[in-house]
């Protein structure tokens, strides 16, 4: 269990800088004109969310829960549930748009 706490304790450690510099992400995606801001903000939270860095963060995350479970330091639910919430994030954008019934 405190195997768990360190790995989520420096995952959250490599996740913070990313969240706390907004200009880096920004530099991805341009302004859009005419967009009203809260349109501006959710889709810059989605390109942090689903970003090139954030699918980078994902595979470390997926690959050092992995071998965790395979090496018997984490529980097989609590490794689950990391990997299930990972595919939950990425998938969100086609799981909305099959709910909504534009995919």
């Amino acid at each position: 269990m405190m195997s768990f706490l360190r790995f989520t304790a420096a995952l959250l450690a490599v996740l913070m800088p990313s969240v706390l510099m907004p200009g880096a992400a920004m530099a991805q995606t341009g302004p859009q004109t005419g967009a009203d801001p809260i349109t501006n903000a959710l889709q810059w939270m989605q390109s942090i969310l689903l970003g090139p860095i954030a699918t980078s963060l994902a595979v470390m995350a997926v690959a050092g829960v992995g071998f965790m479970m395979l090496t018997g330091r984490m529980n097989w639910r609590y490794g689950g549930t990391v990997i299930v919430g990972v595919f939950i994030i990425f998938g969100a954008p086609r799981l909305v748009a099959g709910i909504s019934g534009f995919g």
